[in-house]
C-alpha cells in the first residue's frame, strides 16, 4: 500500500512543489515497495517511481498510485526525475537531507534544475503517526517474535552459549515468516547483561544468570522490537530487587504514554522511578524509540525528547539498569500512542521468569 497522499497533502505547507524520495526506508514507507535502488518523485498531480530492471515488474505489479518507469542506459535515473521536473515545473524540491551524502547533494545539483529544499520533517511527520495498516504489520512482526522467545526458552539451558540462543533465536523467527531481522538479536548473560548493545559470545549460560535477549524481525516491511530479561536457576536479593524496578519503571513511563505528552515526559516517568530506588546512575539510555521501517525511527522518548507524541505515534518502552561488572535488566515492549493513554501491543509475559 502506498502513503503518497500523506507527503503530497504536507507540500503546500512546506512552500514545496514536490518531494524527492532517496531512502531506501523513505522508498519502501511512499511505495509500500521494498527496492534497494529507485527514486519517487511526489507532486500534488502525480507520483513517480523510478527504478532498474532488476524490480520494474515487481514494482509496477506492488505499487498502486503511481507512474512506475525503467531505468536504464538509455534514460538515466538523472533524465527521469528532470522530466518530471519539467513537466511540473517544479522549483522547489524537498528531500531527505539526513539520508542524503554530499555526493548525492552536489550531484542533483549539476543535474536538476530546480532548488533543493532540506524537508525531512515532512518525512518524519507522516512516518511518526501510523495507520491501521502499519500498525497491522507492526503487530504481526511483534507476534512472530514472541512465538520465537516461546521456543527458546524451551531451548535455554545451563551450558547453552550465547550464540547459541541467538542462532536459535533468529531459526525460529524466520520459520515464524520474518522476512529477516530487525537487527542482530542481543543475547548477553551473566555479567555480560550489564552491557546494554552487548554482543554475544561463546560464554555457557550458568545457573543464577541473567540472560537479556533483545531481538525483533521484520514483516511486510515493519519492524518488532522487544527485550526480556529471565534467570536461570535461581536470583540472588539483588537480582529480584533490580528486576521488580526495571518492571516498575516501565510501568511507569506507558503509564504516562499519551498524545499530546512530550517523550521527555515519558521518559522521567520511568526514569523517577529507577532513580527513587537508587540506581538513577545505571539507567543511561532513553526510555524508547519509535520503530516502524526502521528499528529506530522518530518519535523518541527520551530526556531531550521535547516533541509531543501524536495520536498513533509507535515507541518502544524499554528502561533498563546495568550494574557493570555483575548483571543488567531490560524489558522492552512496543506501545501504539492513542488519545487518551496507549495500547501494549507485546503480549509476552514479563513478570520474572526463571528457568
Amino acid at each position: 500500500m502506498s502513503r503518497f497522499y500523506k507527503i503530497a497533502n504536507a507540500l503546500k505547507a512546506h512552500d514545496l512543489d514536490a518531494f524527492l524520495v532517496t531512502s531506501e526506508p523513505g522508498r519502501l514507507y511512499a511505495t509500500g515497495f521494498p527496492s534497494s535502488a529507485g527514486m519517487a518523485v511526489i507532486t500534488p498531480e502525480e507520483n513517480y517511481f523510478f527504478t532498474d530492471s532488476r524490480y520494474i515488474e515487481a514494482a509496477t505489479q506492488k505499487i498502486d498510485h503511481c507512474t512506475i518507469l525503467e531505468t536504464n542506459r538509455q534514460t538515466p535515473m538523472m533524465q527521469r526525475v528532470q522530466d518530471v521536473i519539467q513537466r511540473h515545473n517544479i522549483l522547489r524540491m524537498g528531500f531527505e537531507e539526513e539520508y542524503c551524502t554530499v555526493a548525492e547533494f552536489q550531484s542533483w545539483k549539476k543535474a536538476f534544475r530546480c532548488e533543493f529544499v532540506p524537508a525531512t520533517e515532512v518525512m518524519i511527520a507522516a512516518r511518526s503517526s501510523k495507520d491501521q495498516d502499519e500498525i497491522q504489520d507492526l503487530v504481526a512482526a511483534q507476534r512472530i517474535a514472541e512465538r520465537a522467545l516461546k521456543e527458546v526458552l524451551d531451548f535455554i539451558q545451563v551450558g547453552r552459549t550465547e550464540k547459541e540462543i541467538a542462532a536459535y533465536l533468529q531459526y525460529q523467527m524466520l520459520l515464524g515468516g520474518a522476512e529477516k531481522m530487525s537487527f542482530e538479536p542481543i543475547v548477553v548473560s551473566g555479567a555480560n547483561s550489564s552491557m546494554p548493545h552487548g554482543v554475544p559470545t561463546n560464554k555457557p549460560v550458568n545457573a543464577g544468570d541473567f540472560i537479556t535477549m533483545d531481538f525483533g524481525c521484520v514483516y511486510n516491511g515493519y519492524c518488532s522490537d522487544m527485550t526480556r530479561t529471565i534467570a536461570v536457576d535461581h536470583v540472588t536479593e539483588e537480582m529480584e530487587r533490580v528486576y521488580h524496578t526495571v518492571l516498575n519503571a516501565q510501568l511507569a513511563g506507558i503509564a504516562a504514554a499519551r498524545a499530546g505528552v512530550t517523550g521527555q515526559t515519558v521518559h522521567e516517568a520511568g526514569a523517577k522511578v529507577i532513580s527513587d530506588a537508587g540506581y538513577g546512575p545505571y539507567f543511561g539510555h532513553g526510555f524508547g524509540h519509535g520503530v516502524g521501517v526502521e528499528l529506530h525511527e522518530h518519535p523518541f522518548a527520551g530526556a531531550d525528547s521535547n516533541v509531543p507524541l501524536p495520536v498513533g505515534a509507535v515507541i518502544s518502552a524499554e528502561p533498563g539498569i546495568y550494574l557493570p561488572g555483575k548483571f543488567g535488566v531490560r524489558i522492552e515492549d512496543v506501545i501504539v500512542v492513542e488519545e487518551n493513554g496507549c495500547n501494549d501491543i507485546t503480549l509476552a509475559p514479563k513478570d520474572l521468569m526463571i528457568l
